[in-house]
């Protein structure tokens, strides 16, 4: 599953920074494409069921931030991949992912599961961004 979504990221990002040139901006197609992805979200809960109405709480209101990222991811590859290119933005996206999950890993934040940046998953991540580099890097 995780596979399959980190193949949707670049696929997303291409058809969200041509909305965007289409629509004239990369805000108008964040705008459209929330609005579409809450219809359908609507519609899968209508035949799944909506969770119940004490579910919605505010005792951990951080939890409910992770629409703004989403909508900073969305409008800024529509900006930068016309730009930059698809490859590029989805490079700097990757370097990003790995930074942050390194870190949210480490420190346990967010109420993800502690796991210690050791020696080895430090030069593993560096593996990582060095390859994503060279993945990048004109020849």
């Amino acid at each position: 599953m995780m596979f399959a979504a980190g193949l949707g990221i670049p696929i997303f990002a291409s058809l969200n920074a041509g909305l965007g040139q289409q629509l004239g901006g990369p805000v108008a197609a964040t705008a459209v494409t929330f609005g579409v992805g809450l219809a359908i979200a609507l519609a899968v809960l209508a035949l799944t069921g909506v969770p119940d109405r004490a579910a919605f709480t505010f005792e951990r209101p951080w939890l409910w931030i992770g629409a703004v990222f989403m909508l900073f991811y969305a409008t800024s590859v529509a900006y930068a991949a016309p730009r930059i290119g698809l490859g590029n933005a989805i490079f700097f996206v990757l370097l990003g992912q790995i930074v942050a999950a390194a870190a949210i890993d480490h420190f346990g934040w967010l109420g993800a599961i502690q796991s210690a940046l050791t020696p080895r998953r430090l030069v593993g991540i560096a593996v990582m961004a060095l390859g994503l580099y060279l993945a990048r890097r004109p020849a």
